[in-house]
């Protein structure tokens, strides 16, 4: 099953419209710096150069040629120049230093068939060349992570089928070589795991006081690729995720230009690039009542910065994006963000928002900025929210919080509290925000001077709503900075330390009293990823030792990045246990991987973490640190454990509704530990994990434990409407996750 992903119609698409005027921007939301010669627009092109290649003409001595090749020229090759042949058995061999390949050439319908050797060994037995339309500069092949050192890469033309993999009839077998780039021969394309320091098992180290499902040994492994950096990422479906990125040269194409949005197969652990239109750069998203994704938000055009102005990607400060055509029996190919520009868009410019949904299931938009920059300031700060759809006259609505939080305010985080009202917090404050009443209530400020919102970013977290607790709203945020956010970049070093705090804040009137208790993680982060697990438990993982968010504008960049020092090994948090012995690494794999600006994390059904993404880069970069496609799992100890697992879940279910699924229980399972968990896995983006939520369902198991009668959220304060995921947990050991939509299923209201 999934969720639909595409409203009722067109017209209730259009009925769905902004009453506002599109505002035009030609600013620029670049910052730091260009790309060299980047001024004159040209193509939307695969062909590029990263920073850390090395690119390598057709004509160059490396490379050498057998059979019958024929030299051509046009200003549309790379250098003007390119080989090609229609010759069965010609080929090509190149030789090389580095860790990647990537070979370029032109595709058509006159185009064959190759096969590609590696140091001799068959890699790809059909590469296919063809395409309805002619194109240049295409990235025709491309490997990576193969070992550091010296290769051979050969490509022979081989007899080709009458028809291309599309079944259109093929007019011929030519194929081409117009360049090739190596990756990894001029910097290093990982970064090796840091050493850790012996440590004793102190109150910070101590094994968690938690069930039996996450004691023991986590694994990780690193599989599957995400075709487009993984800037957004929001799970779809049982095996599907939508990844989002900025408009920039990545590996994955679409149409003849590099993707910047794709659909990610975790089943598969393959990407497939989907359309979009507008520069979804820094954009926010979530899921609507009737469990359509929506992405909002984002970049002007980048014309002058990506060489894109031919392709035109659309101003994508307004944009709102409607995931649409995408089923789960479907081809992911078949998805598409769609865009009305003219007629679908927000009230106002918005780079840097965060969207939570509210009891009405609809989206309230918040906060960020008319235009680009970095630090946020008041010529470009934008004090208000609006809602999707839009509410009475559709207009912005002031919100003093966002003008006082100034500077570092952007991707505020934002949660729908389970008494209707929206938690929000910003540079070092917090405000529970009343929509009815457009009031706020101050609350105590974020403890020690640390900024917790971008360029500062730590990671929130809503801990988990409790009925035999009355759904008391208690946030955890931890990481951050104390950098002042009035210095200038120049001023700042990526060498600064991170922070190691982590404050909670009990939302009672009592608690708020109280103020935030503080506890410190094992290691400072600045842009963690906190992801809660079934278990109630937080996992920490992702994020940098020192520095701030952001690249190009520090003193000590390292590559470009504004941050250094990468936190290579995951923590969790157990919200239940003692003050002292909360976190925990015990047993938990370190990566090899940096994961800092523009990473994510998310919890998958069947229960273990998806972690991916990071680009402190401009574009596309194979130097330090790089953009990363490389995908990795880590799976919690209760993976290989006997799970339990249940039937019977409706697809849909309405508030404080009944129902009874069939239950399987490991054996000599202890059923006083039963806990049903509703989750919403949420959209994550810049250490924001929008709607992320956890809420306990009452249930009663029957005297034979075959049986398990549970009841829905009570209402939508608790659980705004919209899709979640029902989990059954057992000694902290969880079943997969089964798909549900909350609510009526209705269309979010639209209010006159």
């Amino acid at each position: 099953m999934i969720i639909s992903t595409t409203l009722r119609s067109l017209t209730l698409l259009l009925a769905f419209a902004s009453k506002s005027v599109l505002t035009k921007h030609n600013d620029s939301a670049w910052h730091g710096h260009l790309n060299p010669n980047s001024e004159a627009p040209e193509p939307f092109r695969p062909y590029y150069v990263p920073a850390g290649s090395q690119a390598f003409d057709n004509i160059s001595p490396t490379i050498t040629y057998s059979g019958v090749w024929t030299s051509a020229t046009s200003k549309d090759y790379v250098n003007s120049t390119l080989k090609y042949t229609t010759a069965i058995n010609a080929s090509f061999t190149f030789t090389f230093s580095g860790t990647g390949v990537e070979w370029f050439g032109t595709t058509g319908p006159d185009h064959g068939v190759a096969q590609v050797y590696l140091d001799g060994q068959l890699l790809s037995k059909k590469v296919d060349e063809w395409d309805s339309v002619a194109r240049v500069q295409q990235r025709i092949w491309a490997a990576y992570d193969f070992p550091r050192g010296k290769h051979q890469l050969k490509v022979v033309n081989i007899q080709p089928s009458n028809h291309s993999r599309h079944r259109a009839p093929r007019t011929g077998h030519r194929i081409d070589v117009d360049a090739l780039v190596v990756i990894g021969n001029l910097a290093s394309t990982t970064t090796p795991p840091r050493k850790l320091p012996r440590r004793s098992w102190s109150d910070d180290w101590r094994p968690p006081l938690t069930g039996r499902g996450l004691q023991g040994q986590w694994t990780l492994e690193q599989k599957g690729n995400t075709g487009v950096s993984a800037m957004q990422f929001a799970v779809i479906s049982e095996t599907r995720a939508i990844v989002v990125d900025k408009v920039e040269h990545n590996v994955a194409t679409f149409e003849g230009h590099p993707a910047w949005a794709a659909i990610y197969d975790f089943s598969e652990n393959q990407a497939y690039p989907i359309k979009i239109s507008s520069n979804s750069f820094c954009a926010g998203g979530t899921f609507l009542s009737n469990g359509t994704f929506i992405n909002v938000g984002g970049n002007p055009v980048v014309e002058d910065h990506t060489n894109s102005a031919d392709f035109g990607d659309l101003n994508g400060l307004q944009g709102i994006r409607i995931l649409q055509s995408c089923t789960q029996s479907g081809s992911p190919s078949d998805c598409v963000l769609y865009e009305n520009a003219d007629n679908i868009h927000l009230d106002s410019s918005r780079w840097y928002n965060t969207v939570t949904r509210i009891p009405d299931g609809s989206a309230m938009i918040v906060g960020g900025a008319h235009a680009g920059g970095w630090i946020n300031n008041a010529s470009t700060n934008n004090p208000t929210y609006e809602f999707y759809p839009p509410k009475g006259d559709g207009k912005s609505i002031q919100m003093s919080f966002l003008a006082n939080t100034l500077h570092a305010n952007l991707f505020p985080i934002v949660f729908t509290l389970a008494d209707g009202r929206i938690f929000l917090a910003a540079n070092q404050d917090a405000i529970i925000y009343d929509i009815d009443s457009k009031s706020e209530q101050t609350l105590p400020k974020i403890p020690n001077n640390v900024r917790i919102t971008y360029p500062m970013a730590a990671t929130g977290v809503l801990l988990p709503l409790d009925p035999a607790k009355g759904y008391q709203s208690e946030v955890l945020i931890c990481g951050g900075s104390t950098i002042s956010d009035t210095m200038a970049g120049y001023d700042i070093s990526s060498k600064t330390p991170a922070s190691k705090q982590c404050s909670r804040l009990l939302l009672t009137d009592d608690g708020i009293k109280a103020g935030w208790s503080v506890e410190e993680m094992p290691d400072a982060r600045l842009m963690p990823d906190a992801v809660l697990l079934p278990t109630g438990d937080v996992f920490i993982v992702n994020g940098a030792g020192s520095g701030i968010s952001g690249y190009g504008n520090v003193a000590n960049q390292i590559g470009a990045s504004n941050a250094g020092n990468p936190v290579f090994t995951p923590v969790l948090y157990s919200p239940g246990a003692p003050t002292g012995s909360r976190f925990s690494s015990h047993g938990m794999p370190t990566s090899n991987i940096a994961r800092l600006y523009h990473s994510v994390a998310t919890l998958l059904p069947d229960g273990h973490v998806l972690v991916a993404g990071s680009n402190p880069n401009l574009d596309r970069s194979t130097a330090e640190y790089q953009t990363e496609y490389r995908v990795e799992h880590f799976s919690p100890p209760y993976m290989t454990m006997s799970r339990p697992s249940f039937t019977g879940t409706p697809s849909r279910l309405d508030y404080g509704q009944s129902f009874t699924v069939q239950l399987t229980l490991p054996a000599q399972a202890d059923t006083k530990t039963l806990q049903v968990s509703l989750m919403d896995f949420g959209f994550v983006t810049h250490a924001v994990h929008a709607n992320a939520r956890l809420v306990y369902l009452e249930s009663t198991i029957s005297a034979d434990q075959k049986t398990l009668t549970i009841k829905a959220p009570p209402n939508a304060n608790i659980y705004p409407p919209g899709p979640g995921w029902i989990f059954i947990v057992i000694d902290d050991v969880p079943s997969t996750g089964q798909q549900v939509l909350i609510g009526s299923g209705a269309n979010p209201p639209i209010q006159n």
